[in-house]
């Protein structure tokens, strides 16, 4: 009896969590949410299990898979979930960040801008995509251009809320250049919004994220003044 209560109550509990979040933008942890086991299997038996599912939920749909435009779908989106646009959940794919020594003695900011990126709500399944700013001053070392790209496009390629992906952009590189002097603002379009739900296609999310010297307002006056530079 215990048993069933127990039982009762967490599925009340997961009820009442789906109902709070309903169709708002959240996110409810810093990282992104994997199991202990999410590596155990291969891409290769990922994706024939993926393309199986795959393959049910168009036939559920009513979708006649005999069609020769729809015969191949499942197993395209089933490669298209594990090598590209959730290939970031794997940490196999985190691209190697080399540092250099700055011989320069370049000790102003330094910003990548309007880096494209293309992710998807992990909400909906449906894609976001924007532009990211990214900014860092030097503590000594400085990181390859196309390392920053490469950064943002990593933790872009999984299911993805936009605040989660611009506090995983600051970090990683508060991390690999050893300083707090790092900032990140991503402007975006969810597709949840437009194409569904509220169905606003005119209104894009801005979010940022301002660490040590950036938390001065005349360091991010400056920022911004980078940023909106034609």
């Amino acid at each position: 009896m215990k048993q069933n209560e127990t039982l009762l109550n967490t599925v009340e509990s997961e009820i009442f969590m789906e109902d709070l979040i309903g169709e708002e933008h959240i996110a409810t942890s810093e990282e992104t949410p994997l199991r202990a086991d999410a590596f155990e299997l291969d891409d290769t038996t990922k994706m024939q299990r993926i393309e199986t599912h795959f393959r049910e939920i168009m036939h559920i749909l009513g979708l006649d898979l005999t069609d020769d435009s729809l015969r191949g779908t499942p197993k395209r989106v089933a490669k298209m979930y594990v090598q590209e646009i959730f290939s970031g959940l794997n940490p196999k794919n985190k691209p190697e960040i080399a540092l250099f020594e700055n011989k320069y003695k370049y000790k102003e900011m330094l910003v990548e801008k309007e880096i494209t990126f293309y992710s998807n709500c992990e909400h909906h399944f449906v894609p976001i995509f924007g532009k990211a700013h990214v900014a860092y001053i030097s503590n000594g070392q400085v990181i390859g251009l196309s390392k920053i790209n490469r950064i943002v496009q990593y933790f872009a390629r999984r299911p993805q809320v936009q605040e989660r992906l611009t506090v995983q952009i600051a970090n990683e590189l508060k991390r690999a250049l050893n300083t707090e002097d790092v900032a990140v603002v991503i402007d975006a379009v969810h597709l949840c919004v437009s194409s569904r739900g509220v169905q606003d296609n005119g209104s894009k999310t801005v979010t940022s994220h301002f660490g040590g010297q950036f938390n001065n307002e005349e360091t991010r006056k400056e920022l911004f003044s980078y940023i909106s530079m034609k």
